[in-house]
């Protein structure tokens, strides 16, 4: 997997180093993490790395559109390596997990806005909120 993170790095004219390495399998693993998650992640490979390193890597991967930046209202923001597909996201009131949810209808962006108002609309932005199942179990019970 090293192999497609250097690929996707260099795709990119990013330069492949072992922040950017950890910070990309961090994102793999743990879809949806804060930046204090991602900081904890790449210190079980490289207890030595910055706060402002793995914010620094952070910044670039998602300039360069390999990480997507998202900050459901009310809450801190969250990083995912799944890009460019324009899903959208389903989020917990209770608890704050968030979990991906497929284009709601046919392909990008998505859904068709009923007045653009002349805007080339090429992203369309969704956030479905609820209660998880853990925590509706968790409230019936109770």
């Amino acid at each position: 997997m090293t192999a497609d993170f250097e690929a996707q790095l260099r795709a990119v004219s990013l330069r492949v180093t072992r922040p950017r390495l950890a910070v990309l399998a961090a994102l793999r693993d743990h879809p949806h993490v804060d930046t204090d998650t991602v900081i904890a992640l790449v210190r079980m490979d490289q207890p030595t790395v910055s706060h402002q390193a793995v914010y620094d890597v952070l910044r670039a991967l998602t300039d360069a559109g390999l990480v997507r930046r998202i900050q459901p209202a009310g809450a801190n923001a969250r990083y995912e390596s799944r890009v460019g597909d324009n899903h959208h996201h389903v989020v917990c009131r209770s608890c704050g997990a968030i979990a991906d949810v497929d284009c709601a209808v046919g392909h990008a962006p998505c859904l068709t806005a009923s007045d653009d108002h002349g805007f080339e609309v090429d992203e369309a932005e969704v956030v479905y909120w609820g209660t998880c199942p853990g925590c509706a179990t968790e409230r019936t019970s109770q």
